[in-house]
């Protein structure tokens, strides 16, 4: 459903983290085919998702919300949402390990979360991506970077809410550490690929008992 639909119905602090990831507004949609790469001698990974028009920078109003029904946030893109958001030194620095043209070396998420500092963290942008199939969403994110986000932005207990699931790296990350959360995708096919993937994570778990 569309998130902002869903915030609607909430009180006020219902959650108290969201990690969330909006579009940019830079037209990372799909449409483009990338040849990569995930590690030397390895075969190439092709990569091509369809244009789907959704990558539009979100209102003011979006993160009026946000900031209504969560008591704090990390939100991925905030560098380019610095006319909406408060001003911060907070901010979170993803190390993508990479010097590729097509790609940017780091993305930047702003952070409410009270400890003045920048963190960085180092992962490649296809870590663990098993048997080098595509990604499941243009901008997807590696589950281990949610982990790392929930290990050191949240606490036992914590319920968390992601307003743009996407391909589901955060409901992941948040099964394995044990929080409560909701996500919500409003595209129909990221949805199913999401659940579809949530499931085969939930599937392995069981078949490792």
């Amino acid at each position: 459903m569309d998130c902002m639909e869903y915030m609607a119905t909430l009180p006020d602090k219902a959650f108290d983290l969201a990690i969330v990831d909006p579009p940019y507004g830079i037209g990372e949609d799909g449409g483009k085919k990338i040849v990569w790469k995930t590690r030397p001698n390895s075969k190439n990974i092709p990569i091509k998702h369809i244009a789907k028009g959704w990558d539009n920078k979100p209102s003011k109003n979006y993160f009026t919300e946000l900031f209504r029904v969560s008591r704090e946030q990390i939100i991925w893109g905030g560098n380019y949402f610095t006319d909406l958001l408060p001003v911060s030194g907070r901010w979170i620095v993803w190390d993508k390990m990479i010097e590729v043209a097509f790609f940017t070396t780091c993305e930047l998420a702003w952070c409410s979360p009270r400890n003045n500092q920048i963190k960085r963290f180092r992962i490649h942008p296809f870590h663990n991506l098993h048997g080098g199939k595509y990604k499941h969403h243009p901008t997807q994110k590696p589950v281990a970077l949610y982990q790392w986000l929930l290990k050191n932005y949240a606490k036992p207990g914590d319920r968390i809410l992601d307003t743009h699931l996407g391909s589901g790296s955060s409901a992941i990350a948040a099964d394995i550490m044990g929080f409560d959360f909701v996500g919500i995708e409003i595209d129909e096919d990221y949805y199913k690929a999401a659940v579809d993937r949530f499931n085969r994570h939930k599937q392995q778990l069981t078949l490792e008992l």
